[in-house]
C-alpha cells in the first residue's frame, strides 16, 4: 500500500467517548500528547524532532507507557503540526510556478503597495513566494459579467513545457475573476495536471473570492506548502502503521479537524494548525471555569506565544490574515503570535536595551539549562534563576535541569546589558518577555474594542502559566484560569475539536437589490460543497453567513444567514457595525461573499480527577517584584479538588509550573482546572 492509499484508507470518523483517542501538537520545542482512555486523562511531552513524524509517534508511545495500553488498541489519532507554518516562515516551500491572466503577471510583486513599517527606509517586503521566473501567463479573459475570451488547450500545453523546464515542484493557477466565472481557470488546471506530475492548486478551489492579490497569495501559498505536507502525512501515516495506530486526521486553521486527505487536497488550510488546537482547547475547558465576558487564551509555548479570543464558547475567526508577510485568506482561528516563548533568546541592541527573541534556541541545543550546549541566555533560564522553575524539576517529566548553566547565562548577559547579578538579569528578561505579550493581548482586545478588564485570562502551553498572573496584573485582570492539562492544552484541544468544513463565493451586489432566489441557489451549491467534504452528511450541522459592507468601504463584516432574507441581513449588518466599530450608518449596504459550514460536533471528553493527599513538597526562594520571597512549592498532580491557594505559591507539574504571585489566590476546581483570583490582599 503507497503513502497516500494509506492516508485515504485512514479517513474514517473519529472514535466515540469511550474509546482510546491521542492527540498530538507538535511545537518548536515540545512535542505535546495528550491521550483519553476510558476516564483517564494521561499527557506527555517529549522533544520536538527534524522531522516531526518521529517525534509524534515517541510522544504517542511515551503517553501509551504511562498509561499501560499498547498504541495498537487506539482507536483514533487528531494531530496538530506545523509543517505548513515552518514552510511559509522559513521560505523553504515547494519551487513553485505561477499561471496567471495575460497582464497580470506581477500581482504577487505588486501586492497592495503598503509598507512593512512605514518610517522605516530600510523596510523589506517578503519575497514572494513565487520569483518572476516562475510566473507564466495565459491568453484569456473574463470579467464579472463572463468569459471574454475562452482559453487553448493547445496554449496550456505549451506553457506545461515551460513549467516543466524550471523544475517547478508545485503550480497555483489563479486567472482573473475565476471567483466568479472559473471556466476558463478550470479548464487550465485540467490540463496542467494531465501534463504534469506535480501537485497543481487552483484558486477557485482554494479562495472563490474576489480581490485579486489576496487570492493569487493564498493559492500561491497552497502549491507552496502542498508537497511538503503529503510528504510529511505519508511518513507519518507510514509510522503510525507499523505501530498499529489509525491514521491521523488533522486539525485545520479554522479550528475544526479533517481527514488527511482532505488537508493534502486542501493544504493551506493548516497553516495555523497548532495554535488553532490550543484556543479550541481553551475554549473547552475554561468557558465555565469563570463568570466573563469572555476568554483570552494565552498559549506560551518554546518558541513563541500565541493569543487569541474566545467569546460565546466560540473561538473568533478571521479570514483577513498573514503569515510572514503573506496573505492567507481561508478561515482561520483569529490567532496573534509574537516570538516570546521559553527558548526565545535575551540578547542586548546596540543601543544597550534589553531585548528577548524572535530568535529561539529551539529544541537543540535549547535553552542554558538544558545541558544539551546551549549558552544563550533565555526565558526559560530567567525562570530558573527567578525560582520558578526548580533546580530539581524535570521538563516534560524527563528532562534534568542543569541550574548552574542558566546562572551562568544570564551573568554573561547581565555583564553586556550593564546589570548588577545574574537575578537582575533574569528579571529584565520575565519583565521584557512580558512586555512583549502584553502588546499582542492588547492587540486582540483593546485594538478592537475589547475591553481586557473584562476577559479572563486562559494559560497553557509549557511556559503560560508561569507568566500569565503577571500579564493579568499588567492588564488589570482579575482572573486566571489554568486548565487541568495547560502544559499540553492543544494537544488536548485535538480530543474536543468538532470536524468543520468552509465554503465560500463572493456575490456582490446592493444588498436592497439582491435576487434572493440566485442567492438562495447560491448557497445551496456552497452547501453541496461542504457536505462533500464531511465524512457523515447526515450528522452535520450546516450553518451560514455573509459578508456586507456599506457602500464605499473596503472591508467587510461578517453576519450569519438564516433564511436569506435582505431585511434582516441589513439589521444584522448594522448591529455587528456598531458593535464593532462604534457606529452605524444610512448608506447602502453591500453584499460582498456568502459563506457556508458543516461541523459535525463531537463530545468533549471527560476525565476523571481524584487527586488527594498532601500537595506541599516544600518551598524554594523565588524572585517577586524584585524583592526574593519565601515560596511554598505544591506538586500540581497532588492537588484536591477544592484546595485554595495563597501567593507566593509555585505548581509543579510535569508539563507546565503555575506561578502564583503574592496578592494572588487560587482555588481547584473538580476538574483539576485551578483559578487563580487577584486582589484579596492588596
Amino acid at each position: 500500500m503507497s503513502d497516500r492509499e494509506r492516508i485515504d484508507a485512514g479517513d474514517a470518523p473519529p472514535s466515540s467517548a469511550g474509546e482510546a483517542h491521542v492527540g498530538v501538537d507538535v511545537g518548536g520545542t515540545f512535542t505535546d500528547v495528550a491521550l483519553h482512555a476510558g476516564d483517564a486523562l494521561v499527557t506527555a511531552k517529549v522533544p520536538s524532532t527534524a522531522d516531526q513524524s518521529v517525534g509524534v509517534v515517541e510522544g504517542i508511545e511515551a503517553a501509551c507507557e504511562r498509561a499501560g495500553i499498547d498504541p495498537r488498541t487506539i482507536d483514533a489519532f487528531t494531530h496538530a503540526m506545523t509543517v505548513s507554518t515552518n514552510a511559509l516562515l522559513e521560505g523553504d516551500g515547494a519551487r513553485t510556478a505561477l499561471v496567471t491572466t495575460e497582464g497580470f503577471r506581477d500581482v504577487l510583486e505588486l501586492g497592495r503597495q503598503d509598507r512593512p513599517a512605514l518610517y522605516d527606509l530600510d523596510a523589506e517586503k517578503p519575497a514572494p513566494l513565487v520569483p518572476r521566473r516562475r510566473r507564466f501567463t495565459v491568453a484569456e479573459r473574463a470579467t464579472p459579467d463572463g468569459i471574454e475570451a475562452r482559453v487553448a488547450d493547445a496554449d496550456v500545453r505549451a506553457l506545461a513545457d515551460d513549467i516543466r523546464a524550471t523544475d517547478a515542484e508545485s503550480v497555483a493557477v489563479s486567472l482573473l475573476h475565476a471567483y466568479r466565472h472559473l471556466e476558463n481557470e478550470r479548464r487550465v488546471a485540467a490540463v496542467l495536471r494531465e501534463e504534469l506530475d506535480v501537485p497543481v492548486s487552483a484558486s477557485h478551489e482554494v479562495l472563490a473570492e474576489f480581490r485579486e492579490y489576496e487570492r493569487t497569495a493564498t493559492t500561491a501559498a497552497d502549491a507552496y506548502v502542498t508537497p511538503a505536507i503529503d510528504a510529511y502525512l505519508g511518513r507519518l501515516t507510514e509510522r503510525a502503521v507499523e505501530r498499529g495506530v489509525p491514521n491521523p486526521r488533522v486539525m485545520q486553521s479554522n479550528g475544526g479537524i479533517a481527514s488527511a486527505s482532505s488537508a493534502r487536497e486542501h493544504a493551506v488550510t493548516t497553516a495555523l494548525s497548532g495554535p488553532a488546537a490550543g484556543v479550541v482547547g481553551a475554549a473547552a475547558t475554561a468557558s465555565d471555569a469563570v463568570d466573563a465576558a469572555g476568554l483570552v487564551t494565552f498559549d506560551m509555548g518554546g518558541t513563541s506565544s500565541d493569543v487569541s479570543l474566545v467569546r460565546d464558547g466560540d473561538a473568533e475567526r478571521t479570514t483577513d490574515a498573514d503569515i510572514a508577510g503573506h496573505p492567507i485568506g481561508t478561515p482561520m482561528v483569529d490567532v496573534t503570535t509574537v516570538g516570546a516563548g521559553g527558548g526565545s533568546v535575551a540578547w542586548v541592541d546596540d543601543g544597550g536595551a534589553l531585548r528577548v527573541g524572535p530568535r529561539s534556541a529551539g529544541a537543540d541545543p535549547g535553552p542554558a539549562c538544558y545541558g544539551h550546549g546551549g549558552t544563550e541566555p533565555t526565558v526559560t533560564d530567567a525562570n530558573v534563576v527567578l525560582g520558578y522553575i526548580g533546580a530539581d524539576a524535570a521538563l516534560g517529566g524527563d528532562l534534568d535541569l542543569d541550574a548552574a548553566a542558566a546562572c551562568d547565562a544570564l551573568e554573561r548577559l547581565a555583564d553586556d546589558a550593564g546589570l548588577g547579578s545574574a537575578r537582575e538579569a533574569a528579571r529584565g528578561v520575565y519583565r521584557v518577555a512580558n512586555a512583549n505579550m502584553t502588546r499582542a493581548v492588547r492587540r486582540v482586545t483593546v485594538e478592537r474594542g475589547h475591553d481586557p478588564r473584562a476577559f479572563a485570562l486562559v494559560a497553557f502551553g509549557g511556559a503560560g502559566p508561569m507568566h500569565a498572573a503577571a500579564l493579568a496584573a499588567d492588564l488589570d485582570v482579575d482572573a486566571v484560569v489554568v486548565p487541568r492539562a495547560s502544559g499540553v492544552l492543544s494537544a488536548y484541544g485535538l480530543l474536543a475539536a468538532d470536524e468543520r468544513h468552509d465554503a465560500a463565493r463572493t456575490h456582490r451586489t446592493a444588498l436592497a437589490d439582491a435576487d434572493a432566489d440566485a442567492v438562495r441557489a447560491a448557497y445551496a451549491e456552497l452547501r453541496e460543497s461542504v457536505l462533500a467534504d464531511v465524512d457523515d452528511p447526515e450528522a452535520a450541522r450546516l450553518t451560514y453567513a455573509a459578508d456586507c459592507r456599506y457602500a464605499g468601504q473596503s472591508f467587510e463584516q461578517t453576519v450569519s444567514v438564516h433564511d436569506f432574507d435582505p431585511e434582516a441581513v441589513a439589521r444584522r449588518f448594522h448591529d455587528a457595525h456598531e458593535r464593532a466599530h462604534g457606529y452605524r450608518l444610512d448608506d447602502p449596504v453591500e453584499l460582498v461573499t456568502l459563506r457556508a459550514s458543516a461541523t459535525v460536533e463531537r463530545p468533549t471528553p471527560t476525565a476523571a480527577y481524584d487527586a488527594a493527599g498532601d500537595a506541599v513538597t516544600g518551598s524554594r526562594e523565588a524572585v517577586f517584584d524584585g524583592a526574593v520571597r519565601e515560596t511554598t512549592v505544591y506538586d500540581r498532580e497532588r492537588l484536591a479538588p477544592g484546595t485554595s491557594l495563597a501567593g507566593p505559591a509555585v505548581l509543579d507539574g510535569r508539563e507546565s509550573t503555575v506561578v502564583v504571585p503574592p496578592a494572588w489566590d487560587g482555588a481547584v476546581r473538580p476538574d483539576g482546572t485551578v483559578v487563580l483570583e487577584r486582589g484579596a490582599r492588596e
